[in-house]
């Protein structure tokens, strides 16, 4: 799962975001503890901690002493939006631009978009 160019914590909380995206983890849910999850994907304590650390600075998550870890209310819009930003600024404006570039108009790349949506 993990690979060399980013943070193992970073990979990690990438990975609960995509599970809370695709709905593994609803809002309000109980995440696995930082042994389960260091346990299950083969990482120290600490990097799993790491992760959930940074989920819980950004609001995705929060710690209930003594229960466990939660997902917030509002997790779901919080990450897709982050992401919808994301996916504009490394690779929509790109394309926007290289389709300029090569003399394209918003129709053309927009049938462009919808044929590869197809295949």
């Amino acid at each position: 799962m993990f690979d060399d160019g980013t943070p193992i914590f970073q990979q990690l909380a990438d990975e609960i975001c995509g599970d809370v995206l695709r709905g593994a983890y609803a809002e309000g849910d109980k995440i696995p503890s930082i042994n389960e999850l260091a346990v299950f994907y083969r990482i120290n304590p600490a990097t799993a901690n790491r992760a959930v650390a940074s989920l819980m600075d950004k609001g995705v998550l929060r710690k209930q002493r003594g229960v466990g870890m939660f997902v917030t209310e509002g997790a779901r819009h919080l990450i897709a939006s982050e992401r919808s930003s994301e996916l504009r600024a490394k690779h929509v404006a790109p394309l926007v631009a290289e389709a300029k570039a090569l003399g394209m108009d918003t129709e053309s790349l927009i049938t462009l978009i919808r044929e590869e949506s197809a295949s």
